[in-house]
């Protein structure tokens, strides 16, 4: 079986949201653990690939770019994201690799710096609208303007940086994950959604944008031809009408049933609903099933027997 588990941005934080590096190591150490289970105490052998969020650390990068923003140029969004690939590849390998050698396991991690190419003609690029980072007044906003970022005014709270956020078509560094995966490596790979370039008439160029990371990994996950897509957040189970007196966890259901209740409004875009259309979209590319749960439950969640599990239509569509 091969499996792309796709962790949350809260996996790589403390448990109230604090993201300085002791925080990034013991938050990694608890995921990796979860991951050397899998591997080691299931009957049949499990090929992993491992993807991630990176919204706080880019949100930290980002504060140093407003802060040094006088003195010299800030970094681009797209460096950003291929920095935090690499330091939390770094962080989850070092952690991976102790606990696979603690269960007498001798397979080994990689982590691949991963490009995802967008359109270069997606409306996001041309009118970014997905704001990030923290509120500024106007005259620090005005500095990074200068800069060539796009800010909005958002009334009392200040000015808010506000990016694309473009829809994955390819992941361009794929094979190199698929070949690492086939030589029996657990890979970390396209974390954060992967970084956004285009083809441009100079070649593959970066830019600032940020991709949606579950849609990232459905796509991640149809590209190394995974059996299962896990993704692993803070509740076990995705939930009809959250934050309600008549709330109700969902346990399996068809793509299209699925499909109806987030038509129907039931999940926050910006929290469950991308999760939703993730396990969606990796299921109507063919794969076996996708689950939404947490890291508590990975083994069950695998073998489809908790979270929410999403699966092919009964007519097959």
């Amino acid at each position: 079986m091969r499996v792309l588990l796709a962790l949350g941005g809260n996996a790589m934080t403390s448990a109230d949201g604090r993201a300085r590096p002791g925080d990034q190591i013991a938050a990694a150490r608890k995921a990796m653990a979860a991951v050397a289970r899998l591997v080691t105490r299931t009957r049949d052998p499990v090929d992993v690939v491992i993807t991630h969020g990176n919204g706080p650390q880019v949100g930290n990068l980002l504060v140093k770019n407003e802060l040094a923003a006088t003195v010299v140029p800030p970094v681009p969004l797209d460096w950003c994201g291929a920095q935090t690939q690499a330091t939390l590849g770094f962080v989850l390998m070092d952690a991976l690799d102790d606990e696979l050698a603690r269960h007498g396991s001798d397979r080994r991690s990689a982590a691949v710096v991963t490009r995802t190419l967008v359109d270069a003609d997606d409306p996001g690029l041309t009118h970014p609208s997905k704001p990030i980072g923290r509120f500024l007044d106007k005259d620090a906003a005005a500095v990074l303007i200068e800069h060539g970022e796009t800010w909005q005014d958002r009334g009392e709270k200040g000015w808010r940086r506000v990016v694309a956020s473009p829809e994955p078509r390819e992941i361009l560094d794929g094979p190199a994950v698929r070949a690492l995966v086939d030589a029996g490596f657990i890979v970390i790979a396209n974390g954060g959604g992967g970084v956004p370039v285009v083809r441009s008439e100079a070649g593959l160029v970066g830019v600032e944008a940020v991709i949606d990371k579950d849609l990232g990994a459905a796509l991640l996950a149809a590209t190394v031809e995974a059996d299962v897509l896990v993704i692993a957040t803070d509740v076990p189970h995705a939930v009809l009408r959250f934050g309600t007196p008549d709330a109700e966890p969902i346990g399996q259901v068809s793509v299209e049933d699925l499909r109806t209740m987030a038509a129907a409004g039931h999940f926050a875009s910006g929290s469950m609903g991308p999760k939703v259309d993730a396990a969606c979209r990796f299921v109507e590319s063919g794969g076996r099933y996708a689950v939404i749960s947490d890291l508590d439950t990975i083994l069950d969640a695998v073998a489809g027997t908790t979270g929410t599990v999403v699966l092919p239509n009964s007519n097959g569509g």
